[in-house]
C-alpha cells in the first residue's frame, strides 16, 4: 500500500491529463481512470482528484487551466475521425490478407480519434518469422494503390513474431500498445500482450483488449496468404528477404533522422525519423514543470512491479536533470537500459 495514496494519485491524474494535453486531447472521468499512470485507483477516487485545481472541467471533459479550448478541437477531430474509421479498418483488413501479415491494428491519432486536417493511416504490422521485409513490400505496394484514392498507409511500426516484447518500456510505448485498435490477429494480438506485462506497471487501469474488429476478410485471409505465399517459401523466399532487407536498411540508414528512434533488422522496422517519443518527453515535461505545485513536487519512481518509490527532488535538482530523467521523478514510465537497447538493435 502506499504511504501517501492521494499525492500520488494526484501526480498520476495530473501526468495523465498532461500527456493527452500535447495532442489537444482533454479527457473524460472514465479516459483518465482508463489511462491513470502508475497508480491503480478505482474511478470515484480519479473523480475527486479531478475536481482539484489543477483542472478546468467543460461539459464531460477535463483539461489543464488555460486550455479550455482543445474540447472544441476535440469534437470537431472526433466528427472527422469517425468519417474515416470504417475506410481505415477496410484498409487494415485487406492488409491484414497480405502475405506474412499475422496481425495489424490501427494506430495514431486515428486510432483514438483524433485526427487533424493531415490524414495517414497508421498501422502496426506483425508479420511471419523470417518474412518481415517482403511483408512490407507487399504493404507498400498496396498503399500505392490507397494513394490513387487520395489515402496514404503509413505502416510505422512493423515487427515479426519473434519480436513482440517492446524493446522500450516506456509510458510512450505503453499508450500505443493500449490506445491501438485490433483489425486483424486476435490470437497475435494476445501473445503481444501477454509478452508485455510491464504494460501494466505503467496503465495498471487500461483494458488492452480492444475486442477484434475482423470478421470475413480475416476469415478468408488464410486461403490468400497461403496461395501467395506457396511461390516464396524456401530457398527463393529467403534470398529475397535478404535482398530487401539489405537493400532497404542501406537506405535507411542515410536517411535524415536515422538514430536513437529508429530500428531495423530482421524482425523489426521502425521508422520513427521525426523522433516522436522525443518530442512527446519534452512537452510532456514543460507541462509538469508549469502546472505542477510544490505541494505535488515530491516525486516518484515507477518501479518494475508498480510500486511506486518516493524520491524528493528541489526544483533546482529537477531543473538541471537531463529531460528522460527528470520526468522520471514523476510517475510517468519505466525505462529499459542503454545496452538493453543496443542488444536489441543490433540482433
Amino acid at each position: 500500500m502506499l504511504d501517501n495514496p492521494l499525492g500520488d494519485l494526484s501526480r498520476a491524474v495530473l501526468c495523465t491529463v498532461a500527456y493527452a494535453d500535447i495532442f489537444d486531447y482533454p479527457l473524460t472521468a472514465l479516459e483518465v481512470h482508463r489511462y491513470l499512470t502508475g497508480v491503480s485507483a478505482p474511478l470515484d477516487a480519479v473523480n475527486q482528484a479531478l475536481e482539484g485545481r489543477l483542472f478546468m472541467r467543460i461539459g464531460d471533459y477535463y483539461t489543464l487551466p488555460g486550455r479550455e479550448e482543445i474540447v472544441s478541437i476535440r469534437k470537431q477531430r472526433e466528427a472527422h475521425s469517425r468519417k474515416l474509421m470504417r475506410r481505415a479498418i477496410h484498409y487494415g483488413r485487406i492488409l491484414g490478407a497480405l502475405p506474412y501479415v499475422r496481425m495489424v491494428a490501427l494506430t495514431g491519432s486515428l486510432a483514438v480519434l483524433n485526427v487533424s486536417n493531415v490524414v495517414d493511416f497508421d498501422y502496426l504490422l506483425v508479420t511471419a518469422r523470417g518474412r518481415l521485409w517482403t511483408a512490407r513490400a507487399f504493404a507498400l505496394a498496396f498503399n500505392r494503390l490507397t494513394r490513387l484514392q487520395g489515402h496514404t498507409l503509413c505502416p510505422n511500426l512493423i515487427i515479426s513474431e519473434n519480436a513482440l516484447e517492446w524493446p522500450q518500456h516506456d509510458l510512450y510505448s505503453a499508450r500505443e500498445l493500449c490506445q491501438m485498435v485490433l483489425i486483424t490477429g486476435e490470437e497475435v494480438y494476445s501473445r503481444l500482450m501477454q509478452a508485455n506485462p510491464w504494460v501494466g506497471a505503467l496503465l495498471p487501469n487500461a483494458f488492452m483488449n480492444s475486442g477484434g474488429l475482423s470478421s470475413k476478410p480475416q476469415e478468408l485471409a488464410p486461403a490468400l496468404q497461403s496461395l501467395f505465399e506457396r511461390p516464396l517459401r524456401g530457398v527463393l523466399g529467403d534470398r529475397l528477404e535478404a535482398w530487401e532487407m539489405n537493400r532497404k536498411i542501406a537506405r535507411f540508414t542515410r536517411q535524415h533522422g536515422y538514430g536513437e528512434e529508429t530500428i531495423f533488422n530482421a524482425d523489426v522496422c521502425q521508422g520513427n525519423f521525426d523522433h516522436h517519443r522525443s518530442w512527446t518527453y519534452e512537452a510532456l515535461e514543460k507541462r509538469l514543470q508549469q502546472y505542477v505545485t510544490p505541494a505535488l513536487a515530491p516525486g516518484a519512481n515507477v518501479a518494475s512491479d508498480g510500486r511506486v518509490a518516493a524520491e524528493r527532488h528541489t526544483e533546482t535538482e529537477r531543473s538541471n536533470l537531463p529531460i528522460n530523467e527528470g520526468i522520471a521523478s514523476l510517475p510517468l514510465r519505466l525505462r529499459t537500459s542503454p545496452s538493453a537497447q543496443r542488444e536489441r538493435g543490433s540482433q
